[in-house]
């Protein structure tokens, strides 16, 4: 083995030498914390800038993720990878407005992303025609099919927006692993009969948690959360006996809240009642049952005094939402017509003072970093009061080149009194001069 050659020695120095050698400067870019979490309050603010127009826009919001489940189904892809998509769906649709982007094209871009994060990798052309079978079963096609082209081209670019929106941020909860979990520990094995309640208990409880995504409630709330907001739910749909539920009633015990496990069972419950044909539990269930539910708990956040949302200040509360007319772009959409560009709406301008966008996950990493590139930005001012003495200036003349004294001899020019002179010329003079009389000079 050969000798390594020695290292030159540093030189020697009056102060402490740097920890790290590596040059000190400013970001390349502007740093952003990406959050993984957002309240109702900041979904609704979100929403009016865009113009969110809730009738319209909650079928929309139902269709997309339907879309996602059945192109996931079709797929064979793990129920996580339907949770990413359903997040990266929501959180894009809460930011960008549906005239300039389709939902359908939103929807199967978010799937094609959150195959690359839950590392089952499928290609854009792939989902697109599992979506293309699916909604046009008699026109069955292949992956490798020229028609796929340009949506394709169209969803790559999607995905870059996808990206910018999520901030980078890949942490999505997975509820369906730790219920399954607490559903067994509900209902052990002991008997025929526990075991069959059981399984209809995680029957239920299943299907709701894919309704859950149908819903902003993966957006607000924590992984705990929503798990217990669909086993208590569920529990009080099949009237199942409270003690099996009874551990679940401590919520600091499974680092939550008791208001955001209420506020998750109430997104749930008007899912149901105001789209149930488009859930899984909602058709399950009498509509009489759902609504005596429904009243039970907020007869429940009326005697604890809370909010019906968590963290709701109303001193901050948004205006009434913008209800503006508006219409998804699926006739000009590369899914529905394939002879247009793929990047022709893919292409949004992004504003003049954002520049390059860097996302840090490390809040204090990020503070420290602020703190320490803070003086290559701020402009520092001393100021500093010094006399001078200004020499006193002679009183010039008011008209120079003349003389401050008047004569009134005929020889001398007449005094100014501050009127501008006529000229006597009959070439120069105005043409009104000669209707004026000679004594006066025209005054």
């Amino acid at each position: 083995m050969a000798p390594q050659p020695a290292k030159p020695a540093a030189p020697a120095s009056r102060g402490a030498a740097p920890a790290d050698n590596n040059p000190v400067g400013p970001p390349s870019g502007l740093s952003a914390i990406p959050s993984q979490y957002n309240s109702e309050q900041g979904l609704r603010q979100s929403m009016k800038q865009i113009g969110y127009d809730e009738a319209r826009e909650d079928g929309y919001r139902l269709k997309g993720i339907q879309l996602i489940d059945s192109v996931r189904q079709s797929l064979q892809l793990p129920v996580k990878t339907f949770d990413t998509a359903a997040i990266y769906y929501h959180k894009f649709r809460v930011r960008f407005p549906s005239n300039e982007y389709n939902y359908e094209d939103v929807a199967l871009a978010a799937l094609f992303v959150a195959c690359k994060a839950e590392d089952t990798i499928k290609k854009s052309k792939d989902i697109l025609c599992a979506a293309h079978n699916l909604r046009q079963p008699h026109d069955h096609k292949t992956p490798d099919d020229k028609i796929f082209e340009a949506p394709s081209r169209f969803t790559v670019g999607l995905e870059r927006h996808i990206l910018e929106t999520v901030g980078f941020d890949f942490r999505v909860p997975y509820p369906q692993k730790l219920l399954i979990k607490m559903v067994r520990r509900m209902f052990p094995r002991e008997d025929n009969t526990t075991r069959e309640e059981g399984k209809r208990f995680l029957h239920v409880a299943y299907d709701m948690s894919i309704d859950l995504y149908k819903t902003f409630a993966p957006v607000k709330q924590a992984t705990f959360t929503l798990v217990l907001a669909i086993l208590e739910l569920t529990a009080m749909l099949l009237d199942t006996d409270p003690a099996k539920t009874r551990e679940f009633e401590n919520c600091a015990t499974w680092h939550t809240q008791r208001a955001c496990v209420l506020e998750t069972m109430l997104d749930l419950l008007d899912l149901y009642t105001q789209f149930p044909k488009s859930t899984k539990v909602g058709t399950q269930f009498v509509l009489e049952k759902v609504m005596d539910v429904k009243i039970d708990i907020n007869n429940l956040l009326a005697k604890e005094k809370r909010y019906r949302y968590h963290g709701w200040c109303d001193r901050c509360a948004p205006d009434v939402l913008d209800t503006r007319s508006v219409t998804p772009g699926s006739a000009t959409s590369p899914a529905t017509n394939p002879s247009l560009p793929g990047s022709g709406s893919s292409k949004r301008k992004r504003p003049p003072s954002e520049g390059t966008q860097r996302f840090v996950f490390d809040a204090d990493e990020a503070r420290k970093e602020k703190e320490l590139v803070t003086r290559y930005f701020n402009d520092e001012y001393e100021e500093h009061e010094e006399e001078v003495e200004e020499p006193i200036k002679d009183s010039e003349p008011r008209h120079p080149g003349r003389s401050n004294h008047s004569y009134r001899g005929p020889s001398h020019n007449p005094p100014d009194y501050g009127w501008p002179g006529h000229s006597r010329s009959s070439r120069h003079g105005h043409p009104s001069d000669r209707h004026r009389s000679r004594r006066g000079h025209g005054y």
